[in-house]
C-alpha cells in the first residue's frame, strides 16, 4: 500500500492558471487550465502508429516518445493560449498509476519547470483526473454522486462524497472493459487498438444473431468480470464462417453484452447509495451505445448522467490541469523530490 503523501502547505491564488502534463502511457498530453474562463488550450499526441506493429504498449518506446513530444507540446499550447512560461501560477502532472518510465518524464519536467519558475506542483492520481473531467461541464454534478471509472485499465464503481473523498463500490476482478474489448478485438483480426475498432464494427452488427452472459448480474453485489465473454466470443468465432458480417454480429453481440452489465451495476449503484447524480469517465465512456444506455437507465430512475466530451474520455492533459488545479487551489502542493506511483491506490488521496 502506498502511504499518505506529504503535501507542502502553499497559498492558494483565487484564480490559477496551471499547466497539466499527461505522460502515463502511450499519449503524451498537454493542456492549460484557467480558473477563471476554463481550458485555454490543448495538445495531444498519440503514439499508436508507433506501437502498431508489436500490438500493444512498449513501454521503453512510450518513454522514449514522451522526451520527445512533451516539450514541444508545452511550447505549442503556450503560443495557443497567447501565454508565457511566467504567466503561470502552477504545475500539475500525472504521478500515477501507469508505465513507471513514461510517468518520470512527464514528472521530471514538470517539477523542473516548478523549480525554474518558483511556483507550486502536484502530482495527480491519474483516475482522479479522469473522475473529475465531467465537472468541466458548463453544468457541472456536485457531491455526493457515484462514478464509474471505465477504462482499459480500470472498471470500478465509485461513491464520491467530496474530492478525494471516495469509497470503491465495486471493481472488475479480471479485465477491465477497454481491455476487454481490446482482447476480443484482436482474436478476431481486428488492427491495433482494437476496443474502438470493435466498437465501429458493431454499429453494423445484427443485435440478435447471437447472445453472450451479462457477467455477475445474476447474484448481488457491484463486482464485474469480463474475461468469461472473450471465451464465449473465442468459441463463436471458431464455430463461425468467419465472413466480414459474422465479425460484426459478433462484435455487436459483445458490445451490447458489456453494456449491458455496465449499465445494470451502475443501476444497482445509484439505488444502494440513494445517489440522484452517475458520472461517467476513462476511454469507455466514449461509446455511443453505452452513453444511450446509460442516458435511458437514468431517465427512468429521475436521475443525471454526466459524461465528458468524447475527446475528454481519453488520456489527455485537461483532466490533469482541471484535477491538479482543483488541488492547488485547495493550498496544497508536493514537495520537490519527484516521486511516481505505477500502483497507487485512491483511498490514499487527501479529501479537499
Amino acid at each position: 500500500m502506498i502511504p499518505v503523501r506529504r503535501w507542502g502547505a502553499q497559498a492558494a491564488s483565487p484564480s490559477m492558471i496551471v499547466l497539466g502534463i499527461e505522460t502515463s502511457c502511450d499519449e503524451t498530453g498537454v493542456a492549460i487550465h484557467d480558473s477563471a474562463v476554463g481550458i485555454r488550450a490543448q495538445g495531444l499526441y498519440s503514439q499508436i502508429a508507433l506501437h502498431a506493429d508489436y500490438g500493444g504498449v512498449v513501454p521503453e518506446l512510450a518513454s522514449r516518445d514522451h522526451v520527445r513530444k512533451l516539450l514541444p507540446l508545452i511550447r505549442t499550447c503556450l503560443a495557443d493560449a497567447g501565454l508565457d512560461l511566467g504567466d503561470l501560477d502552477g504545475i500539475a502532472y500525472t504521478a500515477g498509476p501507469g508505465l513507471i518510465g513514461a510517468l518520470l518524464v512527464g514528472a521530471a519536467t514538470g517539477r523542473a519547470l516548478a523549480w525554474a519558475l518558483d511556483i507550486p506542483a502536484i502530482g495527480v492520481h491519474h483516475m482522479e483526473g479522469h473522475l473529475l473531467a465531467p465537472l468541466l461541464d458548463p453544468d457541472p454534478p456536485s457531491p455526493p454522486f457515484v462514478a464509474l471509472l471505465v477504462s482499459g485499465g480500470h472498471t470500478q464503481l465509485m461513491a464520491v462524497d467530496a474530492i478525494g473523498a471516495y469509497r470503491l463500490l465495486g471493481e472488475t476482478l479480471d479485465d477491465a472493459a477497454g481491455e476487454a474489448f481490446d482482447k476480443t478485438a484482436k482474436l478476431m483480426g481486428l488492427p491495433y487498438p482494437g476496443g474502438p475498432q470493435l466498437a465501429r464494427l458493431a454499429e453494423s452488427g445484427r443485435p440478435d444473431r447471437f447472445t453472450f452472459a451479462r457477467p455477475m448480474t445474476d447474484r448481488p453485489g457491484l463486482d464485474f468480470s469480463f474475461s468469461g465473454l472473450k471465451t464465449q466470443v473465442l468459441l463463436a468465432w471458431n464455430r463461425s464462417d468467419r465472413s466480414d458480417a459474422t465479425r460484426a454480429d459478433i462484435a455487436r453481440a459483445f458490445e451490447d453484452a458489456v453494456v449491458d452489465t455496465l449499465a445494470i451495476k451502475c443501476q444497482r449503484a445509484l439505488e444502494q447509495t440513494g445517489h440522484r447524480t452517475l458520472i461517467v469517465a476513462g476511454g469507455v465512456g466514449a461509446n455511443a451505445r453505452l452513453r444511450e444506455r446509460l442516458a435511458g437507465m437514468t431517465a427512468r430512475l429521475g436521475a443525471r448522467v454526466c459524461f465528458p466530451p468524447p475527446h475528454l474520455c481519453t488520456d489527455n492533459g485537461a483532466m490533469i490541469a482541471f484535477a491538479g488545479a482543483v488541488r492547488l487551489r485547495a493550498g496544497l502542493a508536493d514537495p520537490l523530490a519527484i516521486s511516481v506511483h505505477p500502483r497507487w491506490d485512491m483511498a490514499d488521496l487527501i479529501e479537499i
